[in-house]
C-alpha cells in the first residue's frame, strides 16, 4: 500500500453520468476522487476506513480506467446520513454518486454495498470484484460461512466505550498474516489518520450490517462477472465466506 499522494478533488453533488428516472437526489454529498480515463470503476472501502486505502490500486487502475474512489457515508470526508443506516439505504446513496454504468470493487462492508447495488441495478454493474466480503452474514447462522460473530459482537460492545481502541483492534486483525504486519499496521494507521475519524453512527451501523446481512439468496440475481478474493489468514472474513459466494 503506497502513500496517499492525491489531493482531494472535492465533493460530488451528482453522479458523473445520468441517473435512472425516478431516483431522488442523494441526501448527502459523498466525498469522491476521480482520476484516469476509460471504462468506469468505483472502489468501495471497508468498515471504519476511507477511500485512501485504495491509493495504490487506484493508481494502477487509472492507467486504463476512469477510477472513482468514494468515502462511504460517515467515513473519511463523507458526512453521515440517517438514510445510510441499513445496507439498502447505503447502497442507494452510493449508487446515486456513480456513473450510469460502472464496475465495482468492494472490500468487506464495501463489498456488501457493491453486491446490493448490483442486485438493485443489474444493468448498471458489468463487473464485480469482492475482497474479503462475507455475504453470508455471521457464523452464528451457518457454521463457518461468514464473519466471526463473537468477534464482531465484542467490537460492537466496546465501540461505545472506546472507539479508538476498537479501531486499533480492528486494524491489527486486518494485517494478520501479512509478510510485514508491523509495517502494514503503521501504514493503515497513517492512512486512517489522514482521512479523518469515522462517525460513531457509521461504525455502529456498519457493524450491524456486517453481523446481520445475508445476501446469499440474492447472489443468483447478480448478472455481473464476479471475482471473489479471500485471505488465508483473515479472521473476520475467512475463506469459507468466499466459498459461500461461489
Amino acid at each position: 500500500m503506497g502513500p496517499r499522494r492525491d489531493a482531494v478533488t472535492g465533493r460530488s453533488a451528482r453522479a458523473p453520468g445520468p441517473l435512472r428516472a425516478g431516483w431522488s437526489p442523494p441526501p448527502v454529498n459523498l466525498h469522491r476522487v476521480t482520476r484516469g480515463g476509460g471504462a468506469d470503476v468505483a472502489l468501495l472501502h471497508g468498515w471504519g476506513l476511507h477511500g485512501g486505502v485504495f491509493d495504490s490500486l487506484a493508481t494502477a487502475l487509472a492507467q486504463r480506467h476512469r477510477v472513482h474512489v468514494l468515502d462511504l457515508p460517515g467515513h473519511g470526508r463523507s458526512p453521515w446520513a440517517k438514510g445510510a443506516g441499513d445496507l439498502e439505504g447505503m447502497a442507494r446513496g452510493v449508487a446515486a454518486h456513480l456513473p450510469e454504468r460502472c464496475s465495482l470493487v468492494g472490500w468487506s462492508l464495501g463489498g456488501l454495498v457493491a453486491v446490493r447495488i448490483a442486485t438493485l441495478f443489474p444493468a448498471r454493474v458489468p463487473a464485480l470484484a469482492l475482497i474479503a466480503t462475507g455475504a453470508a452474514g455471521s457464523r452464528r447462522r451457518d457454521g463457518d460461512a461468514g464473519p466471526d460473530d463473537a468477534m464482531l459482537a465484542g467490537m460492537a460492545q466496546r465501540l461505545g466505550r472506546d472507539w479508538r481502541g476498537t479501531m486499533q483492534e480492528f486494524l491489527g486483525l486486518e494485517v494478520r498474516g501479512d509478510a510485514n504486519p508491523l509495517e502494514a499496521l503503521r501504514e493503515l494507521k497513517r492512512c486512517v489518520q489522514e482521512g479523518g475519524a469515522p462517525s460513531t453512527a457509521a461504525l455502529d451501523a456498519g457493524l450491524a450490517i456486517l453481523r446481520a446481512v445475508d445476501l446469499r439468496p440474492e447472489l443468483g440475481d447478480v448478472r455481473a462477472r464476479t471475482l471473489v478474493v479471500a485471505g488465508e489468514y483473515d479472521r473476520l472474513t475467512p475463506p469459507a465466506a468466499a466459498r459461500a459466494e461461489a
